[in-house]
């Protein structure tokens, strides 16, 4: 777990994860910021942007940002274990 999206980005690039969830409205760096930072280093990570925002536009700038998906808050266990599903039908 990340305090900020400047320490999102140092544990992504110091660590293996299989599935990093971003918040967009982090203090520091915000959700795209770092994931773009995120991939530009490290190409094989796969993120999903967690969010409150959930205007077409906020989910077209998390897949701009290179996230796989989107998980609206407040997380719902179905809906989050649905999105998790999914990305493994796409591999």
């Amino acid at each position: 777990m990340a305090d900020n999206g400047k320490i999102a980005v140092e544990m992504a690039l110091k660590n293996e994860y299989s599935l990093i969830f971003m918040d967009m409205q982090m203090p520091v760096m915000d959700g795209v910021t770092a994931t773009k930072q995120i991939l530009r280093n490290k190409s094989a990570s796969t993120i999903i942007a967690m969010t409150a925002n959930v205007l077409s536009e906020d989910k077209q700038r998390c897949i701009e940002a290179g996230m796989v998906d989107f998980v609206q808050k407040p997380i719902k266990i179905d809906e989050l274990c649905e999105t998790i599903k999914n990305l493994k039908k796409k591999d």
